[in-house]
């Protein structure tokens, strides 16, 4: 019981809080955790609109998805806590490190090689269920969703800072965003395509960061450093896009002439 305790002494720690909460630096690394937690959970938001629309009304649709997020506020906040505790350990950072590769493998080798497969729960029989029991059913297939979802955003997000409040911040102010702006955040993607395969990089330089944290190696990079990294790729991708579609509607302005 004790451990449990020690384990998530960091959230109520009322001088923690503060610390992060007055420190402009935490902020840039809670900003750089946020925009990652929305540009890879796209996929999160897309598959659960589906969901809910085997519900009837709107009323319960918004009702099933009010349910979801305090779901997964709940289990962010669970996983987090284990999460800082695996971390510890050089196998878990192995592990996690390969895993995070993986994942920039496997988007740009399904992005190069054929179709990005997305993950969706969505076909379930609930059409034989009526009432409340296909909203519960709902509810507990978001829940579902988001348990899958989070633990790639919950492993990228340690990798970046070691502070468990941090990233729960990070990761609550994500969901949050996710479903407030969702609709927005893939019209933005539509319109700077750059923006996902940059996060995909990032991934993979955070995996590195994470590799380096062994005791064989034994670097260590500031997260807040690395946060203003984050955040200056971002800006970095965005202006590169603006460039490039400039300079193609110079190029069709010559043509025209």
């Amino acid at each position: 019981m004790s451990f449990i305790v020690d384990l998530y002494r960091p959230f109520f720690d009322g001088h923690n809080w503060l610390t992060v909460i007055s420190s402009g630096q935490d902020w840039v690394v809670i900003f750089s955790l946020v925009m990652m937690e929305c540009l890879l959970s796209v996929d999160n938001a897309v598959v659960l609109a589906a969901q809910t629309r085997v519900l009837p009304t709107l009323r319960e649709q918004e009702e099933s998805l009010f349910y979801g997020i305090w779901g997964s506020y709940i289990f962010r906040f669970l996983v987090i806590g284990i999460g800082t505790y695996l971390i510890h350990f050089w196998e878990i950072k192995v592990i996690g490190a390969v895993y995070l590769m993986y994942m920039t493998y496997r988007f740009f080798h399904a992005k190069f090689f054929g179709r990005r497969q997305r993950k969706d729960t969505s076909k379930h029989p609930l059409n034989k269920l009526s009432g409340r029991k296909r909203f519960w059913a709902v509810v507990a297939q978001i829940e579902f969703t988001d348990i899958v979802f989070s633990v790639d955003s919950v492993l990228a997000a340690l990798a970046v800072s070691d502070n468990p409040v941090i990233v729960l911040i990070g990761g609550l102010i994500g969901i949050l965003a996710m479903r407030g702006i969702a609709e927005f955040i893939m019209k933005l993607m539509k319109k700077i395509p750059e923006l996902e395969p940059m996060a995909y990089i990032l991934i993979a330089v955070i995996a590195v960061k994470l590799f380096l944290t062994i005791p064989a190696i034994n670097i260590h990079i500031g997260s807040g450093p690395f946060g203003l990294f984050i955040v200056a790729v971002f800006v970095i991708t965005i202006l590169i896009h603006l460039r490039a579609r400039r300079r193609h509607k110079d190029g069709s302005s010559i043509n025209a002439d």
